[in-house]
């Protein structure tokens, strides 16, 4: 059952199409719970997405409707993405949109891993 106030997922989303090889993706790491590949607009170094193999809108989409197995695979494979950059020494950040407001631009629940090079404040202080 869909989270309350959430969209329909979109089967015609850009990650969906990745996920069903209709659109190529420079990947990075892929299990059968996730997949990671390189972001084409890169805004660090290193600037992966991690989306789950699933129709889910958003973390709360995917918290609520995913199964035990495919949450924790879902997570496990974003540690073992920055793992596998080489990230856990210098540090990374991992990072998700949901809704309007924080400027979610696909309707695929993701996780953005940034790391490379130092990452600066979360947010600009408020004025």
């Amino acid at each position: 059952m869909p989270v309350s106030g959430l969209p329909p997922y979109d089967e015609g989303n850009i990650f969906a199409r990745i996920l069903r090889g209709e659109i190529p993706a420079k990947t990075v790491y892929q299990d059968e719970y996730a997949l990671a590949f390189h972001d084409i607009a890169p805004q660090a170094a290193v600037h992966v997405l991690v989306i789950p193999k699933g129709p889910y809108v958003s973390v709360a989409d995917f918290s609520a409707q995913a199964g035990a197995d495919a949450v924790a695979g879902f997570w496990r494979a974003v540690a073992a993405v920055a793992h596998k950059l080489g990230l856990e020494q210098s540090g990374f950040r991992v990072l998700t949109n949901m809704g309007h407001d924080s400027g979610q631009e696909v309707p695929h629940f993701h996780v953005h891993i940034f790391g490379g090079q130092p990452l600066g404040p979360m947010l600009a202080p408020r004025r």
